[in-house]
């Protein structure tokens, strides 16, 4: 249907260019985009900033090349525009030209809230979380975003500073960011990575509105700290557990080894969705799950299927 329109319309406009681009990015397309993005001569801000959209979902060397080249080719005018140099920031980090994007970021006199988050982003992605607190400690009102991010610098992290920081930070957060629930998660996960297991317990527990992520933020860090257990316990409460709380249950079993543990393991599995069988990860928990609990004839069944 998309290609129909595309080539019926004689008279393409900047907007239907756009619409087009931002469509394939949305359905993870973005080659599409970009070989769109190679038909127009004089594309406007909104189908920059689409480019370089396309390119940081790529994340490749030929998209950090695209990148750059954009960028010579822009008319200078459009480096006032945060959102461009926000998408501009996003792509570099993700194709792992850090130190592009800092000067970038260096010479941008007007630093806004979601640069300062791509940033940080980016830092993450490129594996260095100290950098990201570095940034976030420059801000003086972060936003919910940036919050989220810190917390998950901290938890890449996991040291007794980082521990530190993560209290401190939660401390002066406003106290309405405490309902967002991706917050929680990312603050649940420091906690645990940094081995403050009772003061993760704390702020679940004081939670009104606990999701599955959240779950399985307390799972993963019960099953951390060596204590596979209680990341089981939690599980027993889920009435309809995630893929992702079932790759953690399986691992906390795992982790067990005991026949209580594989009682556990074939019990959830004759309850599991049959959908759930595609997801290659899960599979693989599971099957360590059976192995591990003694029960190698089952695994090897599975794996043949």
């Amino acid at each position: 249907m998309l290609n129909y329109y595309s080539t019926k319309r004689k008279k393409k406009t900047l907007a239907t260019y756009g619409a087009m681009m931002k469509g394939y990015i949305k359905n993870n397309m973005p080659n599409q985009a970009i070989d769109l993005f190679y038909k127009i001569e004089n594309p406007d801000k909104i189908i920059i900033m689409f480019v370089f959209n396309a390119c940081a979902s790529l994340g490749t060397s030929e998209a950090l090349d695209l990148t750059k080249k954009t960028l010579e080719k822009m008319p200078k005018t459009f480096y006032s525009d945060s959102y461009i140099l926000c998408s501009v920031l996003d792509a570099l980090m993700t194709c792992g030209d850090v130190k592009y994007a800092e000067s970038i970021y260096n010479s941008s006199t007007n630093k806004t809230l979601p640069m300062y988050g791509a940033m940080m982003k980016g830092y993450l992605e490129n594996n260095d979380p100290e950098k990201a607190i570095e940034l976030f400690k420059q801000i003086t009102d972060p936003s919910e975003v940036v919050f989220n991010l810190y917390f998950n610098a901290c938890a890449s992290l996991g040291t007794s500073e980082a521990l530190d920081l993560t209290k401190k930070t939660l401390e002066k957060m406003p106290k309405t960011f405490y309902s967002n629930s991706y917050i929680l998660c990312s603050v649940l996960d420091a906690l645990m990575k940094c081995g403050d297991v009772k003061y993760a317990e704390s702020i679940y527990n004081s939670s009104t509105n606990k999701t599955l992520p959240m779950y399985g933020a307390m799972m993963k860090g019960y099953i951390k700290n060596n204590s596979p257990g209680k990341a089981i316990h939690l599980f027993k409460q889920i009435e309809k557990p995630s893929e992702v709380n079932l790759i953690v249950f399986f691992n906390a079993c795992a982790q067990l080894r005991t026949q209580e543990a594989l009682s556990l393991v074939k019990q959830t599995v004759k309850k599991m969705p049959k959908s759930y069988y595609l997801n290659s990860r899960l599979l693989t928990s599971l099957l360590d799950a059976l192995i591990k609990c003694g029960d190698s004839s089952s695994g090897e069944i599975l794996f043949q299927k």
